[in-house]
């Protein structure tokens, strides 16, 4: 997977979960996820991975199976 696509499949990820959870904001995904908005920014532009902690936060606080998150973000 190129940079671009990596980049798409992260912002796909963050969309999905908006949109599931009926999240209003990155921000607002931020608090959910107890991340700050900068990492939020980051991913979405990204400037960062989508590492381990991310996912587990994810999966946490929101109950997203990881093996689900992986496939979002591919």
């Amino acid at each position: 997977m190129n940079e671009m696509d990596e980049k798409k499949s992260v912002a796909k990820l963050l969309d999905t979960l908006r949109e599931r959870f009926g999240i209003k904001s990155d921000a607002a995904l931020a608090r959910e996820l107890e991340l700050s908005p900068a990492e939020v920014c980051k991913l979405r532009g990204g400037h960062r991975e989508l590492g381990a902690r991310v996912i587990l936060s994810i999966h946490e606080h929101l109950g997203v199976p990881v093996k689900e998150i992986r496939a979002l973000a591919a």
